[in-house]
């Protein structure tokens, strides 16, 4: 009789949650720094890395059968920011556009996949550079706002607060669907508290912004955490449809850079909007 091979313990791998913490961990201070003390063009620069990353996370998500149709959805999409946050001259944007079109156009032609697929690619060629290029680009731009890094973080607070309390009350007291056929697990109580932690935040950030009293504060919370929820609806509905649930992986326990920013996409532009036509940065 053989005595049984014992087998070498199974080491286990961190938990989903401590995952997400030991990744994003290490960038809070770099993040942080470059918010609040680094040079503009640095922040500037960060933000155009991310805009380069989730263009090619999206183009490979409804393109995924072309490299250079995803390497061209990056590339148009980090123009298309630049010129937001560098030129922003309406001249300038619109020869962006007259570039993304042009694009558009050759690579379809130059595309072999069956003509039935045209209509997709020239889509998201167009939609690409404004769905990631033209929202993050606002995530540069509320860095200028004074005092400097203070609207960036509001922003944040007002995506990501939302989200986060979203996610909890849902779980604890969520029972009315909210867009079962998009994000099931997403409840109407959960969008309540989202919205309820997006107007705490700002109002508690008011204290601390001399442009954003408490009144616009109230306004500014139930319209970018709003758009931070439409956001993240729309983020769910485009990998639903694509048939992934990440929309990449180089942020390991969180996905990819557009699993992150999703709320973002839609809440900066917001309070960009807000900041400059109302507080009038």
């Amino acid at each position: 009789m053989t005595d049984a091979i014992e087998q070498p313990p199974v080491k286990k791998g961190l938990s989903g949650t401590a995952l997400r913490v030991a990744t994003v961990l290490p960038l809070i201070p770099i993040i942080l720094w470059m918010m609040f003390a680094g040079p503009l063009w640095v922040w500037q620069t960060f933000i155009l890395a991310a805009v380069a990353l989730g263009g090619y996370e999206l183009m490979a998500m409804k393109v995924p059968s072309s490299r250079g149709l995803r390497t061209w959805g990056s590339v148009s999409s980090v123009l298309f920011a630049y010129t937001i946050i560098f030129l922003e001259t309406a001249s300038a944007v619109y020869g962006v556009v007259l570039i993304i079109i042009l694009g558009a156009m050759a690579w379809s032609l130059l595309q072999e996949d069956p003509l039935h697929n045209a209509s997709v690619r020239i889509g998201w060629l167009l939609g690409t550079p404004v769905y990631v290029g033209g929202t993050l680009a606002a995530v540069a731009l509320v860095r200028e706002f004074e005092p400097t890094g203070a609207w960036v973080l509001l922003t944040m607070v007002l995506a990501w607060g939302s989200d986060t309390s979203a996610y909890f009350v849902g779980r604890k007291f969520g029972k009315t669907k909210l867009a079962p056929r998009i994000s099931p697990k997403k409840t109407l109580e959960g969008s309540a508290g989202g919205l309820m932690a997006s107007v705490v935040g700002a109002v508690i950030m008011s204290f601390f912004l001399p442009g954003l009293g408490p009144i616009d504060a109230v306004a500014l919370g139930i319209l970018a955490g709003g758009a931070g929820q439409a956001g993240d609806l729309m983020m769910s509905v485009l990998k639903r449809s694509s048939g992934v649930k990440d929309s990449g992986g180089i942020l390991p326990g969180h996905g990819g850079i557009l699993d992150r920013v999703d709320a973002l996409t839609f809440t900066a532009p917001a309070t960009w909007a807000f900041g400059h036509f109302i507080a009038g940065f």
